[in-house]
C-alpha cells in the first residue's frame, strides 16, 4: 500500500503518510534511457561514414531526450505526500504539492467525517475528510483499490 501508519509506543497520536507509487526508481530510469538510446543506434550502425547519418542523428537524439524530459517531468508530479495526524483530540492533514506548497487542514477529531463518494466524485471512490465547515479530499493519486482500503482503514482508526 502506498500508506503507512506510524505511532510511538504508548503514544495516543497516530500518523499516516500517503505518496504515490514509484514504480520506477532512478537507476531504473537511467537504465531505461540508455537501452532506449541504444536500440534506437542499432538501425543506423548501416549508416556510419554517410551523409545521411548527420541528417538522422539530431532526431534519434530530440527523441532520446523527449523521452528523458517526460521520464523526468514525471517524477516531480510524483513527489506529492499527505501527513494526516490523529491525536487524542485534533484531526489534522497536511499535503505537500511537488512545487513545495503546502495546504493544511484541522479540525477536532470528535467532529472529523469521513465519506466515500462511490460514484459522485471527480474518480471512482473518491475520499474525503469533512469537519469545521471544510471538505478535503485525502488520497488522490491512489488507485481505485487503494482508495477503498483506505477509507476503511481511516474508519477503523476515527472510530478509536
Amino acid at each position: 500500500m502506498p500508506y503507512k501508519w506510524t505511532s510511538p509506543k504508548g503514544a495516543t497520536t497516530r500518523t499516516m503518510h500517503l505518496y504515490p507509487h514509484q514504480s520506477l526508481p532512478a537507476r531504473g530510469m537511467a537504465a531505461f534511457v540508455l537501452t532506449t538510446f541504444t536500440l534506437i543506434l542499432i538501425p543506423t550502425l548501416p549508416l556510419l561514414g554517410s551523409p545521411i547519418l548527420w541528417g538522422l542523428l539530431p532526431f534519434l537524439l530530440l527523441a532520446v531526450w523527449g523521452m528523458y524530459f517526460a521520464l523526468q517531468r514525471n517524477h516531480k508530479a510524483r513527489q506529492i505526500s499527505e501527513v494526516l495526524t490523529l491525536e487524542s483530540d485534533t484531526t489534522q492533514l497536511i499535503r505537500t504539492n511537488p512545487n513545495g506548497d503546502t495546504q493544511t487542514w484541522d479540525c477536532n477529531r470528535y467532529w472529523t467525517q469521513i465519506t466515500k463518494y462511490e460514484t459522485d466524485g471527480p474518480v471512482p471512490h473518491y475520499v474525503t475528510l469533512k469537519g469545521m465547515g471544510r471538505e478535503v479530499e485525502i488520497g488522490a493519486f491512489l488507485s481505485e483499490e487503494e482508495r477503498i482500503a483506505l477509507f476503511e482503514d481511516l474508519q477503523r482508526a476515527l472510530k478509536r
